[in-house]
């Protein structure tokens, strides 16, 4: 489970100039994970498995316009809204070309619970989804039981670099049939058809060739010890 945590620093400079990659296709989502080292935020490693405690943030641009929705379903087996909500920010809105941080305020997400991988849902919508169609499901709803993945060190990269990475996290797409948060089980059957994942530097686009019609869900496994 990740947790909302106060951060020590927010980082200034949001408005970075576009990947090669963003200017292509049709509509693409691009994803970063970044760790607070002291009192400094870093670019790190979507695969990198983290340490309890760890203090992260993600930052998020698309190509396209819509408002953006975030679910954590932690390793203890409970979901749990994370944006829009009060102590990460309200205003979920998202523009062509814009970066973005989640939280989009001074706060951090914080890691604690079992080890294993938490699956961090996002999904775009070109219209907001009001309330009761969008409502947080309760951090108290259990999911279905699923197998346990202990986190594993790539050993190319443990020795290349030293650092721990398991390359089965980072941004996934959503294997068919699997089940994701109630709120948004409707846009996964619309939302995973042709969707491409590109690895670029530590960041990680996202793309649909065709351009979407309509709500897009895929998910972010965040490996943790």
């Amino acid at each position: 489970m990740i947790r909302t945590a106060a951060a020590l620093a927010l980082a200034a400079g949001l408005g970075l100039s576009q990947s090669h990659t963003m200017k292509q296709g049709a509509h693409r989502m691009e994803i970063t994970l970044e760790r607070l080292d002291g009192e400094t935020w870093h670019v790190i490693d979507p695969g990198l498995v983290l340490a309890q405690g760890d203090r992260v943030r993600f930052r998020y641009r698309t190509n396209f316009d819509g408002f953006l929705y975030v679910t954590d379903l932690g390793t203890s087996g409970k979901y749990e809204q994370l944006f829009p909500r009060e102590e990460t920010g309200q205003e979920n809105r998202v523009a062509a070309s814009k970066e973005y941080q989640v939280p989009a305020t001074s706060a951090a997400f914080r890691v604690a619970g079992p080890a294993g991988h938490d699956v961090v849902y996002w999904m775009v919508s070109p219209a907001r989804m009001s309330d009761p169609g969008m409502r947080p499901a309760p951090s108290s709803a259990p999911a279905k039981a699923s197998p346990t993945l202990i986190p594993r060190c790539d050993d190319s990269i443990l020795r290349a670099r030293g650092d721990c990475v398991d390359s089965s996290a980072g941004p996934k797409l959503i294997p068919r049939g699997e089940q994701v948060p109630q709120d948004m089980s409707d846009a996964a059957g619309r939302g995973a058809r042709d969707l491409v994942v590109i690895q670029e530097g530590k960041s990680a686009v996202i793309s649909s060739p065709a351009p979407l019609s309509g709500p897009v869900i895929y998910q972010f496994r965040l490996a943790h010890k």
